[in-house]
């Protein structure tokens, strides 16, 4: 059974968060809550999440990690060594990782986009570029770099997009739970 754990730090974009956490539930993907410090996470708009565990060695068993954005999140999730040593060694063993909003700063630093593809919410990829050798920067709402097993993604009016994108990448069709939560009618009024 395909496992995703969803990293939530202090500062984070609750609605970027629990968006991958409730579409990759509604298709029956096992996806658990993580917390950086802690069960509760106090999020950036007031929300504390209840998480299902907190971080720990487990982060290697699960087929794909995300990590929200936020900016004081980010932050936390980048300057985090126990969790940077984690992703890298995920990243050696060729599991998929995925960050959006501000959080692509954290996979920069553990030199996970190193001539990457990616994206991330306007202004931060200054700071990515600075910290990834050669990553290239895309103005799109989703990237996924094959090569590196990465996913990135805007801001939160793509977290669906990018909880979408997550499942695809896991091997799962979204055509039905796209129609179900009206997301290509929203597609189709643009």
């Amino acid at each position: 059974m395909t496992k995703v754990a969803v990293v939530f730090a202090p500062g984070c974009e609750e609605v970027e968060g629990l968006s991958i956490v409730d579409v990759l539930r509604r298709m029956g993907i096992e996806t658990t809550m993580v917390g950086l410090e802690g069960i509760k996470v106090p999020g950036a708009h007031g929300i504390e999440l209840t998480c299902d565990q907190p971080l720990d060695d487990h982060l290697l068993d699960y087929d794909l990690v995300a990590f929200p954005g936020g900016r004081g999140g980010a932050e936390k999730l980048r300057d985090n060594d126990r969790l940077a040593e984690l992703m890298r060694k995920r990243n050696q063993e060729g599991k998929w990782d995925a960050a959006m909003c501000a959080a692509p700063i954290a996979l920069a630093k553990y030199g996970l986009l190193d001539g990457r593809d990616y994206t991330c919410f306007p202004g931060i990829n200054e700071e990515v570029d600075r910290l990834a050798k050669d990553a290239r920067f895309k103005e799109t709402i989703t990237v996924v770099d094959e090569a590196g097993k990465i996913v990135t993604s805007r801001g939160p009016a793509t977290a669906l997009a990018f909880a979408y994108q997550i499942a695809e990448v896991l091997g799962y069709d979204t055509k039905q739970i796209k129609h179900e939560m009206l997301y290509d009618y929203l597609m189709d009024q643009r």
